[in-house]
């Protein structure tokens, strides 16, 4: 009995020098109730004003589809169209799992090893050699506060990160949201185009069966309607894989249903007065630039771990506990003593670790540093491409469209004086609509420039 209570009383130390360790930690080794999200949807509503779900019940899954329904029972704007993708995109909830796999990694690291307890037995001719030993690792014990440090600076690059992804949604959802819009009223103008067209061609058809057209002039019109009809089913095209591609990104499956029939605002959002001014790069770069926050993050985090690899280099392994010993007959007493298991560090001094750690780490800081340089230039581009495709879209807008309107008025009546012929006012009409479709045009480059600055300005969320 009495050497059962040697036993019971060694467990009990092993158990409060454990406790006190896990103490020093203030309780942070147990698993949140929302593995981290609630700080995930807090950023993405103050950097994007958009919400954020992630649906884990019955319940929580229904109020996000009706939300869902919601947005899409009426004309998706750009804003709709991102607060859709964050709610039912299903890659995006995927994402969402790192955050309760890095969380787990984290209460690992604050657990501590269970202890062991080693029995060697021999005996023979009623003699008896017994050895039992409850060993603990002292040197995790030692490091764990450390340890948890690491994993818990883990856990917030993992939270960045899934914010980085929902920018990336975000982004590529309006960019895509924008050319969807342009292709459908693109499409609407082009089939004027092909209307007009192929009235031309039907007309001198008839005059050249009259004798009236030659065959030179026939021919033209022909082309010109075979032109169009083929810029028509381009755009068809077109607008078909734009819409593909948003409803893809909505998490839309394509069946009829509440949160599946996507109807578009019929143009796309008028130019502004005036542009934003051009940032303060290197503020916007500390303040706003998520990936260069994440490399930061790695770099303190790989800072830590260099520190830990250096702590440990020679010692890496080191079990203590106590140990019971009988030698001789059956009823012999057991002797008491303590094990401990260190690893000699004679081959493996641990230099490799550390010069790998240390590789590791200044690596990061290269990247870092080159990332930065990018990232300014990425900022400047950006702006540069926003501001030409405003001074674009201004003038198509404010000089070539009325000219071309103040033309067809003009063409208009010189037809109805018999000036130029029905041929000529076709010709003129296509022009126009073609101007106007230039301007759409114009006006989609617009918006995906400023949705390139913005994730520029964001962490470089381009798809």
């Amino acid at each position: 009995m009495d050497h059962f209570a040697d036993r019971l009383r060694a467990s009990r130390w092993v158990i409060l020098c454990g406790a006190a360790v896990l103490s020093e930690l203030n309780g942070c080794a147990g698993f949140s109730g929302d593995r981290g999200f609630a700080g995930v949807a807090a950023t993405t509503q103050t950097r994007l004003h958009k919400d954020v779900a992630w649906p884990r019940t019955a319940g929580e899954a229904a109020k996000c589809a009706a939300d869902v329904a919601q947005l899409m029972s009426h004309p998706l704007t750009a804003d709709d169209a991102v607060q859709v993708a964050l709610l039912n995109n299903r890659g995006l909830r995927a994402s969402f799992a790192e955050l309760q796999i890095s969380e787990a990694d984290l209460v690992q690291s604050g657990r501590l090893p269970n202890p062991r307890f080693d029995l060697t037995h021999a005996g023979a001719d009623g003699q008896y050699d017994i050895v039992e030993t409850l060993s603990f690792n002292v040197l995790s014990l030692l490091t764990l506060s450390y340890a948890h440090d690491i994993e818990a600076r883990r856990f917030a690059q993992t939270q960045s990160a899934v914010f980085l992804d929902i920018a990336q949604l975000a982004t590529a959802t309006r960019q895509a949201y924008f050319q969807a819009v342009a292709a459908q009223q693109s499409l609407q103008y082009l089939l004027k185009v092909s209307q007009a067209a192929e009235t031309g061609a039907i007309l001198a058809q008839r005059m050249r069966s009259a004798g009236n057209w030659s065959s030179i002039d026939q021919a033209r019109e022909q082309i010109f309607s075979t032109e169009a009809a083929r810029d028509l089913l381009r755009a068809q095209l077109a607008e078909s894989a734009a819409r593909e591609n948003l409803s893809r990104l909505l998490g839309l499956s394509g069946e009829p249903g509440p949160t599946n029939d996507m109807t578009l605002a019929p143009t796309l959002p008028d130019l502004p007065a005036s542009i934003e001014a051009q940032p303060d790069v290197e503020r916007m770069l500390l303040e706003n630039r998520v990936d260069l926050q994440l490399m930061h993050q790695n770099i303190d985090a790989l800072a830590r771990r260099l520190k830990l690899s250096k702590a440990t280099r020679i010692i890496n392994v080191l079990d203590l506990g106590p140990s019971w010993t009988k030698q001789g007959a059956r009823d012999a007493p057991y002797q008491h003593g303590y094990a401990v298991t260190l690893e000699i560090p004679i081959f493996d001094s641990g230099a490799a670790r550390v010069r790998k750690a240390e590789a590791v780490y200044a690596q990061a800081v290269d990247r870092f540093a080159q990332a930065a340089l990018e990232a300014r230039s990425q900022v400047r581009q950006a702006y540069a491409a926003y501001r030409a495709s405003f001074d674009i879209a201004r003038q198509q807008r404010d000089e070539v469209v009325p000219l071309r309107q103040m033309l067809a008025g003009e063409n208009v009546l010189r037809y109805n004086a018999s000036l130029i012929s029905i041929f000529e006012l076709l010709a003129d009409t296509r022009e126009q609509i073609r101007s106007v479709d230039d301007y759409i045009g114009s006006l989609r480059d617009f918006w995906l420039a400023k949705s390139r600055l913005d994730a520029a300005l964001l962490g470089n969320p381009t798809p």
